[in-house]
């Protein structure tokens, strides 16, 4: 049997169709902005989200650390969640790279970071402490998704404060998918997005910065710092536009499969199921049952990542035929323990 792979929506391929597109697109040198294919993204890109500007960069990482370096200087800090990705999966470039320091902030259970919490964390105008600079958020965050209402007071509180925004938005649509309205109702609300093609839109490489035509032009001079600046790299870009244009909406299917999941698994006693919101399952495996469950999936061709606290993603290359295999396939092994 081929490996059915929740470990995430990363390993998603590219179909056949974003293949021919891939191999026709016009192609240029975008270190000198001259590539078409990633000209004409980053346009539609800014145009859709509501943005004056974007710039593909070769992964999310990258473009939520240039936001960073352009947000802040040396010496500032910005303020983020103790779960979110720019602060705990993302090798601590920011401070590395920036010399910018981050003040997390434990996540209330819904991903959110409480506005009580936000106000505390920053700091007064006194030379003993860095200069609190920015508020970055993450949506959707462990495959939760923040309130539209949540989103305005953080806006509000931020503004007041003369903080930027900058959101981690690696999943957006999954989370405007869910909350059933277009993707620039959430990011109206910062001045910087990062977006991420190649989760559950299916893309093979890339992400996106958005922002004023100033910020992506400091962003650039980053992005070369950083070596992210590529050369006839239109083929990932057209890739990138199919993916925009073609497999956004369908994201509610792999939310229905994540659903079906997550239903099936938590009919197994020794699972404890956080159902999920969009697309992301986790399962807390009894003790007992771990390693030897974990062992069970894998030798099944079954992949997911953990073991005590499991993770299952659904994407575009799950579909509900394989959902219902894995699920009985791990029922067979709490049949037989």
């Amino acid at each position: 049997m081929q490996p059915i792979d929740f470990r995430s929506d990363t390993v998603t391929r590219p179909s056949a169709e974003m293949r021919r597109i891939m191999a026709s697109a016009e192609v240029g040198d975008d270190v000198f902005h001259d590539d078409p294919s990633i000209n004409h993204l980053e346009h539609y890109a800014a145009e859709s989200l509501g943005f004056e500007a974007a710039l593909f960069a070769p992964s999310g990482t990258q473009t939520n650390l240039i936001a960073l370096l352009v947000h802040c200087q040396r010496g500032d800090e910005y303020l983020v969640g103790q779960d979110a990705h720019t602060y705990k999966y993302e090798g601590g470039g920011a401070a590395v790279l920036g010399s910018i320091q981050p003040q997390p902030i434990s996540n209330q259970p819904d991903g959110s970071i409480a506005l009580s919490d936000i106000t505390a964390a920053i700091k007064p105008d006194d030379f003993h402490f860095a200069r609190t600079r920015l508020l970055a958020l993450e949506n959707t965050i462990g495959g939760k998704v923040l309130p539209l209402e949540y989103l305005a007071a953080a806006e509000k509180l931020a503004r007041d404060r003369g903080l930027g925004l900058h959101l981690d938005g690696a999943r957006l649509f999954n989370a405007s998918v869910k909350l059933g309205i277009e993707a620039q109702k959430i990011t109206r609300h910062f001045d910087s997005v990062s977006v991420c093609l190649s989760k559950g839109l299916g893309a093979p490489v890339g992400s996106l910065l958005l922002g004023s035509r100033d910020f992506v032009h400091a962003g650039r001079r980053w992005r070369k710092m950083l070596g992210g600046g590529m050369r006839q790299a239109g083929i990932l870009a057209a890739a990138g536009e199919y993916a925009l244009r073609n497999n956004v909406q369908r994201l509610a299917e792999d939310h229905a499969n994540a659903a079906i999941l997550a239903n099936g698994l938590a009919k197994v006693p020794a699972l404890k199921v956080t159902l999920p919101q969009t697309n992301i399952v986790f399962v807390d495996v009894a003790a007992e049952h771990a390693e030897k469950f974990a062992k069970h999936l894998a030798t099944q061709n079954i992949l997911v990542t953990g073991s005590t606290r499991q993770r299952w993603v659904t994407h575009l290359d799950v579909d509900r035929a394989q959902v219902g295999t894995a699920l009985r396939i791990a029922h067979e092994y709490f049949a037989g323990n």
